[in-house]
């Protein structure tokens, strides 16, 4: 039998590792608190103000508020552009359960379009989900009972109140005071890139055309902002603070709503503009265009078949054809080539040319005719006509004589002066610069070389020679005012406080003329257009309370053979001739101006629209005496 020997346990080492063991677990279970403690203090204590920002970042959210827009008031305070509350259908598409069985109801709920519900899912692919996106805008008193009575059944749709452009003129100010229209991307990056991004952070519509575009920074407005307290959910409980916004500022325009509308009616439909200025300020009176149309349509977004029958008509309603159209100028520019002609000493107050009906060149078989087939005829019954008979009975010959000796270079250099061929810098982005033409211009545009027929040609406003109405009523208001020259101005000023304040007319490089007496023969030559026996606008202005002075225009719009006749009947309604008309009133103290173009009108047509707004001009102002001009006439006859 073999027996196992006992070892005895060694007490003392066993409580020494025992013991060592312990102090290693105390170390480590020291150093652990001291890290946690170490962490505490670090995220309490050194990072408080960071987390506690990241706290109520979650508990406390900072929107913006936006400003209302100024409102815009016509020269008598009448309101041409206002505010009104709207309701519109809003949908946060991360809040909504299903967001397809979501707009199902909805459109059987509220009758919502299908073109409304592809706009909707078009503008919520570009946004992130937990943005609102408008379903429907101006919904209607009925339609906000009858969601209200169901939102219940509606997570993530509310009805949401808000300001929103109005015009109640409609078309008739569109092209001048313009419409505003919800931001776009393009918007949004201009913005951007002039870091007002946040200043729009609420607001749903920018200024896109005139006059609410281009003083968008004045109509605008600076945001506000409202700090709340929202719960997990998302919903405000209560708030903490409030800045209020800064409203934009009200605009006071020169535009008489009531002069605008009878401009409107004088054109009775016709496609055209007119332009009314004031002479001593250079406020814009009245700036129509036709046709127009109504602007609120694209302030709540238009709908595609209505933007496709704008931008297809062949009348383009699209432009403003006050600032953009271009017209030849045809005899309405007489009286500018007269003065140049006289200060260059082409002609003199007296000289006289024998009209008989066309004017030819040397060695050349062309004839440039006269409206007049067999030539005017001064009072005396003779076919001999100075500068006077000239621009009264607006005599084709005389200009082609004149522009001929004066040649290209001078008549574009004058011209230029008055304005023609540059942007006149009225308050408007839409203008077009129209057409001086010149040696220049034509071998840049046509690559042809100046011939002298071109000139001829040019001496009553035909050839390459285009220009704006607008332009033309600035270059009047230059003759009437002896060579100030003052930028057209649609608005007046703006309102601060509830006061008014006008702002300073603004006055450009004057007209220079040699001979001061050169504008008294050319004012006295317009007086003779409208009230002398043989002036081409006399039997329209024969029975006014006003004197006024004017020169008519008939503009061709295609080249006749030297063995054709204009034939209007037979000449299709689009080539027809363009009517023109530019005046002032009253002659002796000029207040205003007006430039008139009427489309493949026919000659004349223009000069009654001219007489109508006149007419309502000086309604309510004292009778003016005529007086007798013949006595004190300047130019020789």
């Amino acid at each position: 039998m073999v027996f196992k020997r006992i070892s005895i346990r060694d007490h003392t080492a066993e409580a020494n590792l025992f013991a060592r063991r312990t102090l290693i677990a105390l170390l480590v279970i020291a150093t652990m608190i001291f890290i946690l403690l170490s962490n505490l203090y670090y995220l309490q204590i050194e990072r408080h103000e960071v987390y506690q920002t990241r706290s109520n970042g979650n508990r406390i959210k900072v929107l913006p508020v936006a400003p209302n827009r100024g409102l815009i008031y016509d020269r008598n305070g009448v309101v041409l552009a206002e505010n009104r509350p709207v309701y519109s259908l809003q949908v946060i598409p991360e809040e909504t359960d299903n967001l397809d069985n979501t707009l199902e109801e909805l459109v059987t709920l509220l009758d919502i379009t299908e073109e409304e519900v592809a706009d909707f899912r078009k503008e919520f692919k570009s946004t992130r989900r937990f943005k609102p996106v408008t379903l429907r805008n101006q919904l209607n008193e009925q339609e906000v009972a009858l969601f209200s009575a169901n939102q219940h059944k509606f997570n993530g749709v509310s009805v949401e109140a808000r300001l929103t452009r109005h015009y109640p003129y409609a078309d008739s100010l569109t092209h001048m005071l313009g419409y505003v229209a919800k931001i776009n991307k393009r918007d949004l990056q201009k913005l951007t890139e002039a870091s007002l991004e946040d200043n729009y952070a609420a607001t749903y519509d920018i200024g896109k055309l005139g006059i609410e575009k281009y003083h968008e920074s004045l109509l605008h407005g600076q945001v506000g902002y409202q700090e709340v307290e929202v719960n997990s959910q998302g919903r405000v409980i209560r708030t903490l603070s409030f800045t209020p916004p800064v409203p934009g500022q009200d605009l006071v325009l020169n535009i008489d709503v009531n002069l605008q509308m009878i401009a409107q009616q004088a054109l009775d439909g016709r496609r055209g503009a007119v332009v009314v200025m004031d002479s001593r300020d250079g406020g814009i009176l009245s700036l129509y265009s036709n046709p127009s149309y109504d602007p609120n349509l694209f302030v709540n977004g238009i709908s595609g078949k209505d933007y496709s029958a704008l931008l297809q008509s062949k009348d383009r309603p699209l432009i403003n054809r006050a600032t953009q159209g271009q017209y030849p100028p045809a005899s309405t520019i007489k009286p500018h080539m007269a003065l140049l002609a006289l200060d260059e000493e082409i002609i003199k107050p007296d000289s006289t040319i024998r009209d008989y009906g066309s004017f030819q060149l040397r060695n050349s078989s062309h004839k440039w005719r006269d409206w007049r087939p067999y030539g005017h005829r001064n009072k005396d019954d003779k076919n001999i006509i100075n500068v006077t008979d000239a621009i009264e009975q607006s005599c084709d010959v005389f200009f082609y004589d004149a522009a001929y000796k004066l040649g290209i270079d001078r008549i574009s250099d004058k011209m230029f002066e008055f304005g023609f061929g540059d942007y006149t810098g009225i308050d408007l982005y839409e203008e077009s610069a129209a057409i001086m033409p010149s040696r220049g211009w034509k071998r840049a545009n046509k690559n042809l070389p100046w011939y002298p027929g071109d000139t001829v040609i040019i001496g009553i406003g035909q050839s390459y020679w285009t220009t704006t109405p607008l332009q033309l009523a600035q270059s009047v208001a230059t003759i009437a005012n002896k060579g100030i020259r003052r930028v057209p101005q649609i608005i007046r000023g703006n309102m601060i406080e509830g006061r008014q304040l006008v702002f300073e007319p603004k006055e450009l490089r004057p007209v220079e003329v040699k001979n001061p007496e050169h504008w008294d023969v050319v004012l006295d030559a317009m007086y003779g257009v409208v009230n002398r026996e043989k002036g081409t606008a006399l039997n329209v202005f024969k029975d006014a309370n006003y004197i006024s002075a004017g020169k008519t225009g008939t503009a061709q719009l295609f080249q006749i053979a030297q063995d054709e006749k204009y034939d209007k009947e037979n000449v299709a309604d689009r080539l027809r001739d363009n009517a023109m008309y530019v005046g002032y009133a009253p002659y002796d103290n000029p207040e205003l101006v007006i430039a008139v173009a009427l489309e493949n009108a026919g000659s004349g047509a223009a000069t009654p629209v001219a007489r109508q707004v006149m007419d309502y001009y000086f309604r309510d102002k004292p009778t003016l005496i005529a007086q007798d001009k013949e006595s004190t006439n300047l130019a020789a006859r």
